[in-house]
């Protein structure tokens, strides 16, 4: 058997109708830059976060970029995160002529361990960048505690935090904004790229709305910041709009296959499970189990007809252009958990018997 760990195509056909009916009226309609449904996405998108303002953007990097620009981030400054993420996270940071500060994770959750943070506070650290990982909630509490005594900014990467949530909460609560990504691959995706930004501030959603059109401000051809072409595509916001109406259904069925796996495989020497931090929940953007074996066992599956993906295999700061920035003291538990790490197939278009498969074939390896 083989198993997809995407399935766009399924996805596709679940709304074909109504996906092929709203791209032809955008189409025809010739409204093809920042239109009706441009409106109406961001406004869905509010509610469905239950913030203020959503300003949608051209992608998830295009979100943490604009935001950052807003927040202020400059030359000079530095920025507080991690190097086990997509290394979105981090060039944004650079191209804004910051310095990124990587503190370690916890390895049981793979994001930023609050109690790290401080020790990594100086006089030019303007913010913390968390980064909301495989579908739950960092530590909000703790590191909004940090924040507000070091009267730091905190900006959310919540790229994989569509729909989660601290205490009934969701991702976009808990920073002066979040950056989200409609990337194919995402619980929520486009049929190509896409980003949105929240916030609950009133000055940051506009600073947020100039620079994603140049910096333009109420008047037209009349600029108040440097800014970008960073508007989300109208007939991607069509195509996101029909897609948040499967939303809930395709999470429940994540949920599903999160939750027959973490059954069958509990107990299982030598294979880590992921949890859900406390007052979470889970939206399982990924399903990422750690072992030791991490090699071996990516090579069964694929015997067996089951893909598998490494997020991330090697940390941020090993890579070429980031060298500079490693910084001085260490990263074990993000060394670590990158030699470990792998995300099994988990798309709400998986059969019961691929699922049913998947489990057998972790279990054989073991």
């Amino acid at each position: 058997m083989q198993v997809p760990f995407y399935d766009i195509q399924a996805q596709y056909k679940d709304l074909a109708t109504e996906i092929d009916s709203v791209v032809h009226e955008v189409i025809s309609s010739g409204n093809y830059v920042l239109g009706n449904h441009n409106r109406l996405f961001e406004e869905e998108f509010a509610r469905l976060h239950q913030v203020k303002h959503a300003i949608a953007v051209h992608s998830g990097t295009d979100a943490l970029r604009i935001m950052m620009d807003a927040a202020g981030i400059t030359h000079g400054d530095e920025v507080i995160t991690t190097a086990f993420t997509f290394v979105a996270s981090v060039e944004t940071i650079v191209q804004t002529g910051a310095r990124p500060v990587f503190v370690d994770i916890d390895p049981a959750t793979f994001m930023m361990d609050p109690e790290k943070i401080e020790a990594a506070i100086t006089p030019k650290t303007k913010a913390i960048l968390p980064i909301h990982l495989f579908g739950q909630l960092f530590d909000v509490m703790m590191i909004g505690e940090i924040a507000r005594k070091h009267n730091l900014v905190i900006l959310e990467d919540a790229a994989q935090a569509i729909e989660s949530t601290h205490s009934g909460k969701p991702a976009g609560h808990f920073g002066i904004s979040a950056g989200f990504s409609f990337y194919v691959t995402k619980n929520l995706g486009a049929a190509g790229d896409g980003g949105m930004i929240t916030t609950n501030d009133d000055e940051t959603n506009e600073r947020c709305r100039s620079i994603r059109v140049h910096g333009m401000g109420r008047e037209r051809y009349y600029y108040d910041h440097l800014g970008y072409t960073g508007r989300l595509d109208e007939i991607q916001a069509a195509v996101l709009r029909v897609k948040m109406t499967k939303l809930g259904d395709w999470g429940k069925r994540k949920i599903e296959i999160a939750n027959a796996y973490l059954k069958a495989f509990e107990g299982i020497d030598g294979l880590t499970l992921p949890i859900t931090s406390p007052g979470n929940n889970h939206t399982f953007h990924q399903f990422t189990v750690k072992s030791a074996k991490r090699d071996e066992l990516q090579a069964h599956l694929k015997e067996q007809g089951v893909p598998s993906m490494i997020y991330y295999p090697v940390p941020i700061h090993h890579h070429k252009p980031y060298l500079e920035f490693a910084p001085s003291w260490n990263l074990n538990a993000t060394e670590e958990v990158s030699k470990q790490v792998l995300s099994l197939p988990i798309h709400p278009h998986l059969t019961d018997e691929q699922v049913h498969h998947v489990i057998g074939s972790v279990q054989s390896f073991f």
